[in-house]
This record gives C-alpha cells, sequence and structure tokens, in this order.
C-alpha cells in the first residue's frame, strides 16, 4: 500500500499535531505537579512546625523566653550520651539575650521494641523542665505507660537533675532508685530513665557551649 505525497504530508501534520500536544500536556502535568508539590510541602511545613512549637512549649511556656525559639537551634553529636550517632537537634530559648534553657531530641535505643524518640527540656540551672516521648515502636500497653495521654508516669522527671536523686537514684526501683516501672514489665522505663540522665549529663559537660552565641546552625 503507497501513499501519495499529499496523503502524507496530512498524516505528517497530524502527527506533528498530536505530538505537540501531547508535549503541551506533558509540560502543564509537570508544572502541575511541581506546583501542587511546593504548596503541599508548605503546608506540611507550617503544620509540622506548629506541632513542634506546640510539643516544645508544652515544657517550656512562651512567657519564659523572648527569642526565636524555632530558629535558635544548633545540632549536637555524641553517640555514647545521647543514644545515637546522628547528630541531634537542640532548641536554645533565651530572655533579654540571657540563656533560659534548651530542649532537644536524645534517644532511648534500648526500648522494649526498638528506639524511644524523646524531647528534654532542661533548665540553665540544670533542672529538667520536663520530658516527652516524640516516638516509639513499644508494645500496646507497654508504650501506654510513657504517654502522657495515658499516664502521668514521665512527668514525674520535671524539676529532677543529676542531684535529684543522686547518681545512684537514677534507676528505676527494681535495680534500686527511685522511679516506678511497669509491674513486671522495666525495659521501657528502664531504658527513658537511663537516656533521661544521660542527656543531664550530657548538658553538664556541654553546657557553655551549647549558648554560644557564635555556636550556630549551620
Amino acid at each position: 500500500m503507497y501513499l501519495d505525497i499529499e496523503s502524507k504530508t496530512v498524516l505528517e501534520v497530524r502527527i506533528i499535531r498530536i505530538a505537540t500536544i501531547l508535549t503541551l500536556f506533558a509540560i502543564l502535568g509537570s508544572g502541575l505537579v511541581t506546583f501542587t508539590y511546593q504548596i503541599t510541602a508548605q503546608h506540611i511545613a507550617a503544620n509540622e512546625r506548629a506541632t513542634l512549637l506546640r510539643t516544645l512549649n508544652a515544657l517550656i511556656s512562651q512567657d519564659q523566653y523572648d527569642n526565636d525559639l524555632f530558629n535558635d537551634f544548633i545540632w549536637v553529636q555524641n553517640e555514647e550520651l545521647l543514644g545515637t550517632e546522628q547528630p541531634v537537634i537542640l532548641y536554645r530559648a533565651r530572655k533579654a539575650e540571657q540563656p533560659v534553657a534548651v530542649l532537644f531530641i536524645p534517644v532511648a535505643p534500648s526500648g522494649y521494641s526498638g528506639a524511644i524518640r524523646l524531647l528534654v527540656g532542661i533548665n540553665y540551672n540544670g533542672t529538667l523542665l520536663g520530658v516527652r516521648v516524640i516516638s516509639h515502636q513499644e508494645t500496646p500497653g507497654l508504650g501506654d505507660y510513657i504517654e502522657t495521654r495515658r499516664s502521668n508516669w514521665i512527668l514525674d522527671f520535671k524539676g529532677r537533675s543529676l542531684t535529684n536523686p543522686n547518681e545512684s537514684g537514677w534507676k528505676v526501683k527494681r535495680d534500686g532508685g527511685v522511679f516506678d516501672q511497669l509491674t513486671g514489665a522495666t525495659i521501657t522505663p528502664r531504658a527513658v530513665v537511663k537516656a533521661v540522665h544521660q542527656a543531664l549529663l550530657f548538658y553538664q559537660q556541654q553546657r557553655p557551649a551549647l549558648f554560644n552565641k557564635d555556636n550556630v546552625a549551620p
């Protein structure tokens, strides 16, 4: 079967037209996806910021600091005391340019079902503002013990320090310390108590550097 020159020309024009239309659709589709992603990413970032600030403000009220807490942060690293080889973000609260507190996210690596990420707030003087669980994989029942919506257990850290209790007291009661544990299961609270104690040790060792104004996030 043969096509005459005129028929071939018409066919070529149609093919070019179709290809052009498909290309335009592809460009428009790609642009729409990019636009949608940017808008969605902005909303996600805003929601994450709001959620984080609510979590931070659960430990330190807004009247206790006047700096931009969300943007006054540094990255710190100490696998032994922070429970992870990855850098940990540390927020610094100040008032009238004077240091007030730090809030950071160490890890309790030895939970019953895996790592437990904590938010630990520490006053400048070394006393705990409080502790909250950011995420965990503990089984139902065990995980309930460390969540504020199900238990008050984790609230007992507020006001504690390296001297309250002393070093031997920084254990669950089954191990000779002062902290309660879930009946028949000590792995989860033991991991959290240890992680909080190590966070206090880290703060004690690094306090001057943590508030150094020349020490800023890259």
